[in-house]
């Protein structure tokens, strides 16, 4: 019974995610979007296992051709400058429920555990959109570039968001776990 209590949630996030992705102000090559505020939510509710299956879902539901994505769907996606943003959504939920099971859902913990999330998104994110950038568009794109417009102006926002996360978290936690 808790499994599929486990999975009804982990579909749940997934959803919320592909919606996340339709919530979005279009940068030129990316998005301000919510997915990384539901993939944060999944890994602090859901814990590492089932908030990175969640996460696993909705990039594999994309990958499949359902248009979920922010750029839509398909294998296409995966060569487009944020395809590695998507990809770097698994482990980021899954290292912030790692946290917050070894840790503790307290507003700080959490905040932190997101934090280092964003860490690991923006480690694999970034890479991959100045390859994609220019090795696969053959664009003259210097590092900095990449930088300043994949990350540097997405930070506010990404704060905003973890900050919200936390807060929202603390008071949803121990409903959660009563589910789970």
């Amino acid at each position: 019974m808790k499994k599929t209590r486990a999975m009804i949630l982990a579909a749940l996030f997934a959803a919320l995610t592909a919606v996340g992705a339709f919530i979005k102000i279009p940068t030129p090559i990316s998005s301000f979007t919510l997915q990384i505020f539901f993939t944060s939510m999944a890994g602090v509710l859901l814990g590492k296992k089932w908030g990175a299956a969640s996460q696993i879902a909705y990039v594999l539901l994309g990958l499949v051709g359902l248009p979920i994505f922010t750029s839509g769907g398909g294998l296409g996606t995966l060569l487009t400058p944020t395809a590695g943003f998507l990809l770097g959504m698994i482990p980021m939920a899954w290292l912030i429920g790692f946290l917050v099971e070894k840790r503790g859902a307290g507003f700080w913990n959490i905040c932190l555990a997101c934090l280092a999330g964003l860490v690991v998104l923006y480690v694999i994110g970034l890479p991959y959109m100045h390859l994609i950038l220019t090795v696969y568009l053959q664009k003259e794109w210097t590092i900095w570039q990449t930088i300043k417009g994949g990350m540097l102006i997405f930070l506010p926002w990404d704060f905003l968001k973890i900050i919200l996360t936390g807060l929202l978290c603390t008071r949803i936690y121990p409903a959660v776990q009563k589910i789970l």
